[in-house]
C-alpha cells in the first residue's frame, strides 16, 4: 500500500500516454522539456521532481502563476521565467530549444486549420533535431456516427461540446509536412462514445 502511495505522489495526474513514454525510456533527465499548454502543470511534476529542465506556457495568468509555485516548491533551481503566458502559436523561444513538447489536451481547441497549423509549426519550430513532439488530441477516429459536422473541421460531440477534430489523415499529412518521422503508430481511444482521444507522437529529422 506504501509503494502504491508513493507511485501516486510522484507521479500524480500525468498524461498515462505520456506515462507509457517514460516507461519506454523515452526521456532522460538531461533533456529540455516544454509543455505547450500546461494548464497546472500535471504533466510537468515527474519531470520537476526527477531534475529535468522544465517550462511551460499557457494563455492563464493563474495556471502560470500557479505551476511557477509548484516549481518553486518541488525544484527550486527552475527560474520562474521559464514558465510563460504565451500562445502556443507565437512562444518566445528560440528555435530548436528542447528536447521533447508535450501537447496534452490542447489542439483540438484550435479555432481553425490555420489555427492548429500555426500552433503545430510553432511547436516543431522550438524542438531540437532529434527532438520529440507527443500530442494527445480529440479525433474523428471511430466517433464518426456519433459527430454533428459543424464546417471547417468543427464538430459537435454528445456532450454538445465544439471542438477542432483531425482524422488518421490529417495527422499523417501534418507528419510529412513538417518532414518528421512518427515514433509509433498512430493510436486512439474511444471514450464511450463520448469523444475519441489520439496520440500522435513524431520525431524531428
Amino acid at each position: 500500500m506504501a509503494e502504491q502511495l508513493n507511485l501516486k505522489e510522484w507521479f500524480q495526474e500525468i498524461d498515462i500516454y505520456l506515462f507509457d513514454q517514460i516507461l519506454k525510456n523515452r526521456f532522460s533527465p538531461s533533456m529540455t522539456i516544454l509543455d505547450a499548454g500546461c494548464g497546472n502543470g500535471r504533466n510537468l511534476r515527474y519531470f520537476m521532481r526527477s531534475g529535468y529542465s522544465v517550462f511551460g506556457v499557457d494563455l492563464s495568468t493563474a495556471a502560470v502563476s500557479y505551476i511557477q509555485e509548484q516549481a518553486a516548491q518541488i525544484a527550486p533551481h527552475l527560474p520562474r521565467e521559464n514558465f510563460r503566458i504565451d500562445p502556443i502559436e507565437r512562444m518566445s523561444f528560440a528555435d530548436g530549444s528542447f528536447d521533447v513538447v508535450i501537447s496534452s489536451a490542447v489542439l483540438h481547441f484550435a479555432k481553425d486549420e490555420d489555427h492548429l497549423l500555426k500552433m503545430v509549426s510553432e511547436m516543431w519550430r522550438v524542438l531540437k533535431p532529434g527532438g520529440m513532439l507527443f500530442a494527445r488530441l480529440s479525433s474523428t477516429i471511430g466517433m464518426e456516427t456519433y459527430l454533428v459536422a459543424l464546417g471547417d473541421r468543427k464538430f459537435r460531440l454528445p456532450d454538445g461540446s465544439e471542438w477542432f477534430l483531425v482524422n488518421e489523415e490529417t495527422l499523417l499529412s501534418l507528419t510529412r509536412q513538417l518532414g518528421g518521422d512518427l515514433i509509433e503508430p498512430i493510436k486512439s481511444v474511444n471514450v464511450q462514445n463520448r469523444r475519441s482521444m489520439t496520440t500522435w507522437i513524431v520525431r524531428k529529422a
